[in-house]
């Protein structure tokens, strides 16, 4: 089974850090992705772009319109994501848990939120 792990954040809490604050949390990152690599079950791993950068596409009377941002208005946006195949649910569990999200950063208001899925892997 695969499983798609988004790894959140709040804005508004990374921004009310110091830039001091922002590199000794952001330093812990590499050597937890690492680990969570290691076990062999990490497929995909992504760190997503500066917001300035989102687009979102809606379909408008027959017409496709962009705008700009991420589409949910929330207090948390998704920073990153995952997908892990694993044989059960609690070993996904047990490897998502491994990520920077799921560890360190609740100051930034991080967090892990792991979604079965089905994936299809184009020709």
């Amino acid at each position: 089974m695969k499983y798609l792990g988004l790894a959140y954040f709040t804005p508004e809490k990374m921004s009310a850090m110091t830039p001091e604050e922002v590199k000794a949390l952001v330093s812990q990152c590499p050597a937890l992705d690492e680990k969570m690599r290691a076990t062999g079950k990490v497929r995909v791993s992504a760190s997503l772009g500066d917001l300035e950068g989102w687009r979102t596409l809606l379909p408008r009377d027959g017409r496709t319109q962009v705008v700009d941002g991420p589409y949910t208005e929330s207090k948390e946006l998704v920073g990153g994501l995952f997908i892990i195949e694993a044989d059960t649910h609690d070993d996904a569990l047990r490897v998502a848990s491994m990520h920077p999200a799921a560890n360190v950063g609740a100051q930034a208001g991080w967090a892990v939120e792991l979604i079965p899925i089905d994936f299809y892997l184009g020709d």
